[in-house]
């Protein structure tokens, strides 16, 4: 919603918005952009009536903003239908969907555009460090959307992702994920389904080879080109590390192969970037320009960001909240940093993680790690600490976020790397913690 304010204020509107618990690095966007944000939900706000409300999945009936809004018959639609409308029509939309590594894909992908000269437009669920902002307008035909298979509004339960209508599709991975929306797989892979539907027959849609869920959505009917990508096997692009330390990485297409070395690690990220790229040539930008472009890219704020060094303690600020994608960034650190310690602060905050769902995997997830410090938010049952009991003395359950930072504090050795993982702003106990091992720093003896 933010991206999409942004879009709003780029196409001359003046925007205002609400929300609660707004955090850096979105609220310091929006200030940067001018665009007031009130902090909760009273219907005063609405007092200086808008033209139109464009409403997030995140409101819903009762809140007393929306009650005002439908009472005073004010103008409403959601995000995706008012991107659909104001922004992405006639447009060549490129979108990235999946359950795991949009974020990433889509800055990837924009970034590689842009590199090109072909100056994208983007709405992107994060920022990534090349542009420093979540969402642009652009100069160009071409659109890059993460396009989430979250429901719409409180008024549209269809995906967010129907209303894109794109030319050139993405489907990075497919897992069971948001059960406070879908009862189990096969309703998120009707959702998908949808999606193939909307894309055009001269469009093209780009899988990952390997994901037995994504063959099964294709198989359930497409109408477009299918091209297919890999690290493990023979497919139309083809991706793999050529170093031991994941620093430098191989594309090939067909007869055509190029290297370049990047700057993120992990199978995940090398999954991702060759997406990215497959994509991108749907744009015409070719395969050398394309690698080329990778050896730049930055990375993603909040998608294993290193925040600070303190003590040769390096910590780092990452998104994850599935358990396979804590088992990749757990797995892709022991990669990078081999014979140091991997220290996982976690906060099980999303819908699905409190409802349960992930419980009998979520050991698993975190097993790669040296030491895990799991915060338990309020009514959480006792199954989740019966989950966990296999992670043994490692594990380390706090009710409170200042049992965590100071657990932490006690615990934590030079050469350590430390990463919070969260979809949400995590009681700033990374922040805090970064503030306590800098005071002991230059207090210490």
């Amino acid at each position: 919603m933010g991206g999409v304010a942004a879009l709003a204020r780029a196409a001359g509107h003046r925007v205002t918005g609400c929300d609660a618990n707004v955090y850096p690095p979105m609220s310091t966007q929006l200030g940067s952009l001018g665009i007031d944000i009130v902090e909760g939900f009273e219907p005063s706000q609405l007092d200086q009536v808008p033209d139109y409300v464009v409403v997030g999945n995140a409101m819903s009936r009762g809140n007393p903003v929306v009650e005002a809004m439908l009472d005073r018959r004010i103008p409403y639609c959601s995000g995706p239908q008012w991107l659909s409308e104001h922004v992405l029509h006639k447009r060549h939309v490129m979108a990235v969907s999946g359950t795991h590594g949009k974020t990433t894909t889509s800055s990837i992908l924009a970034w590689i555009l842009e590199d090109a000269g072909l100056a994208p437009g983007f709405l992107i669920g994060g920022i990534p460090m090349n542009f420093g902002v979540s969402a642009r307008f652009g100069e160009s035909e071409f659109f890059v959307v993460e396009a989430d298979e979250y429901d719409t509004a409180f008024f549209d339960k269809r995906a967010k992702f129907v209303h894109y209508r794109p030319q050139t599709l993405l489907i990075n991975n497919i897992e069971f994920d948001h059960a406070d929306i879908y009862k189990d797989i096969d309703a998120i892979l009707w959702q998908f389904h949808q999606l193939l539907r909307t894309v055009p027959g001269n469009g093209r849609v780009i899988i990952n080879g390997n994901d037995d869920n994504v063959a099964r959505v294709i198989e359930q009917g497409c109408w477009t080109a299918v091209e297919r990508w890999s690290c493990n096997g023979e497919t139309d692009w083809n991706g793999k590390f050529t170093d031991i330390g994941e620093r430098r990485i191989q594309v090939a297409h067909g007869p055509d192969v190029a290297e370049t070395p990047w700057k993120l690690g992990g199978k995940h990220n090398l999954e991702n970037a060759l997406a990215a790229v497959a994509a991108a040539q749907s744009a015409g930008v070719t395969l050398d320009r394309a690698l080329n472009a990778l050896s730049r890219f930055d990375g993603v704020k909040r998608r294993m960001e290193r925040t600070a060094t303190v003590s040769d303690i390096a910590i780092y600020d990452d998104f994850a909240h599935h358990p396979t994608a804590i088992h990749h960034t757990v797995a892709g650190l022991r990669k990078r940093f081999p014979g140091q310690r991997i220290v996982v602060a976690l906060e099980p905050r999303s819908n699905t993680m409190k409802m349960g769902l992930h419980k009998d995997t979520l050991a698993d997830s975190l097993d790669g790690a040296d030491l895990m410090f799991v915060y338990r938010p309020e009514g959480m049952d006792e199954q989740f600490d019966v989950a966990l009991r296999s992670l043994g003395k490692r594990l380390t359950i706090c009710t409170n976020y200042d049992e965590l930072v100071s657990g932490l504090a006690g615990k934590l050795l030079a050469g350590d790397q430390l990463v919070f993982m969260s979809n949400g702003g995590f009681g700033a106990a990374r922040q805090k913690l970064t503030m306590e091992l800098q005071k002991r720093r230059t207090t210490a003896p």
